[in-house]
């Protein structure tokens, strides 16, 4: 796949994932850091890795809240859950995750998890739908 092909393609897994909404929003103009590391994690994270077949997107989600939860890199687990729910992750798989990761990389970690799955969970589908 060239470079272009694999921005592409990332792109379009980047917006089912994430959803178009999350993609789309307007902000400010990227500065020219900006723009190159989203350039590079569309191309690599989204068009190398998020198109391979050896895992399911739902997998991969899985994946990313456990590790981001351990690392604690609060903003893009937030982001992450509202992929996996996109991603077929129910609430029920989602405790299991953070229970696991409050295992092995502590309780104050699977509390901030909790406390950000259940906002994120509550935007995603607010109460009455």
């Amino acid at each position: 796949m060239t470079e272009n092909e694999r921005i592409e393609k990332g792109g379009a897994i980047r917006r089912q994932v994430l959803g178009a909404e999350h993609v789309d929003r307007p902000g400010p103009t990227p500065t020219k850091l900006q723009a190159a590391f989203r350039q590079f994690t569309t191309e690599h994270c989204w068009g190398t890795v998020w198109v391979r077949e050896g895992l399911s997107h739902k997998q991969r989600s899985m994946l990313n809240l456990a590790m981001l939860s351990v690392m604690a890199r609060w903003h893009e687990f937030e982001v992450h859950v509202r992929g996996a729910l996109n991603n077929g992750v129910t609430d029920d798989e989602i405790v299991e995750i953070l229970l696991q990761a409050g295992v092995y990389g502590g309780v104050p970690i699977a509390a901030e998890g909790f406390r950000i799955a259940d906002r994120v969970i509550a935007e995603y589908r607010p109460t009455g739908t």
